[in-house]
């Protein structure tokens, strides 16, 4: 007989489906759905483990990774997993969440279950997270609920005066009990919709510089002057003198404007507006990486407004998160305003997805994006808690815009907006100027917020920072307890907003 544990693959599915079979013959909808496993093995691919025995699967388990603060110990399996959408899961999460574990009845014998733990273990070790958390079902709870509590039944299969095959099984893996959770998991029958919330700790667990230990981020918004530069060591001399600030105060994030950079166009005023664009956009690469130098320099998250890029002979406004730990993500602004079309010939981009941050998820769209709730909104259902909007206005109106629909985008989306934009005059660069900004931070509409859903903001149209306190924790309270829950509410069986495979 050869055991042999590995990486799940979805070539794998066929067999992990008859394997559930067997494992769940009493229960309704036993076996996942393809997608799930496609994303769960393309997100985190070392988290999904299987056991063969002379070739054939016969047990697996699943896991994600999330930073467990946001979520608490009192949750329920659809929310852990996004409605089994997995978009809780982390890259930078500092716990393993088991989803599945199973083996198949005809080899329960070989103990393969617990290799499979064992194996979490490890996994839990070499990624240095700080716990192994499960939602146990309790199967047999059913045969005793005339007669026992829940936590009478606990307490009896701790003393093994009851056996249950799923409890018994997780306490003998030294995993500890740490809570009773009602309605857990929706249609469990056997266990009544109860599970016991267990942990196993990792002893070898460190500390990671930056990882939320609380639910509290600190914003550092620049409202950012429009002023010629004599070269680019001048703007990054002033990119840094902001970065040092807004460091000093332990901003977890330092967010610039959309297309702060464009008083280096001053050298290029001669050409025209097309050419000299594609001048500034050769300059991107120097400024993302000296910017990605900050960020790690003064420990802090960056949100380099945007800047325009060249490829495939092609120009857009991209915007990058450059992480405190060196890491680069990019997102490129998908919709692009007629000026921006007429005098720069821009093109829009098109890929929708959050951020894993040791903060949480965020999000960016870029000035007009957020004019267009369908893009927030596809964001907050991949978990999305903080959007940053760079901007670049030149008039009132135009800002009164970004303004608002970002101030409604935090409401119907339950998360906080940030925006920042240039402020000031720029004569000598066309296209560039004058400037309308104001910089501000706004929250959901509810009691645990401000009466004017403004958490703060800056004096329009003067070069300064805006540095503000945002708690996760309270978005939380809002979608499960807020007087009105608009995440919650939506009628999915008539509407939804999806993006397109593109």
């Amino acid at each position: 007989m050869q055991v042999d544990i590995r990486k799940l693959s979805i070539d794998d599915y066929d067999e992990l489906a008859t394997a559930m079979q067997n494992a769940y013959p009493d229960i309704e909808d036993n076996v996942w759905a393809k997608r799930n496993i496609q994303k769960l093995t393309s997100i985190f691919p070392e988290g999904q483990l299987c056991i063969t025995v002379d070739g054939k699967l016969v047990a697996a388990a699943l896991s994600i990774v999330v930073q467990y603060e946001i979520f608490g110990d009192q949750h329920t399996y659809d929310e852990i997993t996004g409605n089994e959408s997995f978009n809780t899961h982390s890259n930078v999460g500092n716990t393993l969440y088991g989803i599945e574990v199973f083996v198949d009845p005809e080899y329960r014998t070989l103990r393969l279950g617990r290799r499979l733990y064992d194996a979490r273990k490890e996994l839990c070790e070499i990624k240095n997270l700080k716990s192994i958390i499960v939602g146990g079902r309790i199967p047999n709870y059913h045969l005793y609920s005339d007669e026992l509590t829940p936590r009478e039944y606990i307490k009896k299969v701790r003393l093994k005066e009851i056996y249950d095959p799923v409890l018994s099984f997780q306490l003998s893996n030294n995993f500890s009990p740490l809570k009773i959770l009602k309605g857990y998991l929706k249609g469990d029958v056997e266990s009544e919709e109860y599970a016991v919330l267990l942990q196993w700790n990792n002893i070898y667990y460190t500390s990671k510089k930056n990882t939320m230990q609380d639910s509290v981020i600190r914003l550092g918004l620049v409202q950012w002057q429009m002023r010629h530069f004599k070269d680019i060591d001048a703007f990054f001399e002033q990119v840094e003198f902001f970065v040092d600030v807004l460091g000093s105060y332990e901003s977890d994030f330092c967010v610039f404007p959309e297309l702060f950079n464009t008083p280096l166009l001053a050298q290029f005023n001669h050409m025209h507006e097309r050419e000299a664009m594609e001048k500034l956009a050769e300059m991107t690469d120097e400024i993302r990486a000296k910017i990605s130098e900050y960020a790690v320099s003064y420990n802090v998250n960056i949100i380099s407004g945007s800047m325009p890029i060249m490829e495939d002979g092609k120009m857009y406004n991209a915007s990058y998160l450059c992480h405190r730990d060196g890491k680069i993500d990019e997102y490129r602004k998908i919709h692009i305003t007629p000026n921006e079309r007429r005098y720069y010939g821009m093109q829009g981009g098109s890929e929708i997805k959050v951020f894993d941050t040791d903060c949480g998820k965020v999000g960016i769209v870029v000035c007009y994006d957020v004019e267009f709730p369908e893009l927030p909104r596809i964001l907050a259902d991949q978990g999305m808690k903080i959007l940053f909007v760079p901007y670049l206005t030149d008039t009132q109106n135009a800002y009164t815009r970004v303004r608002n629909c970002a101030a409604a985008r935090a409401i119907e989306n339950e998360c906080y907006v940030a925006i920042t934009g240039c402020v000031g005059n720029l004569p000598g660069v066309s296209n560039m100027d004058i400037q309308f900004g104001q910089a501000a931070v706004f929250t959901p509409s509810d009691f645990a917020f401000p009466s004017n859903a403004v958490k703060g903001e800056a004096t329009p149209n003067t070069e300064m920072t805006l540095i503000v306190d945002v708690d996760l924790n309270l978005l939380k309270e809002l979608h499960y307890n807020g007087a009105v829950q608009i995440m919650n509410d939506r009628r999915k069986d008539l509407y939804e907003t999806v993006a397109l495979k593109h």
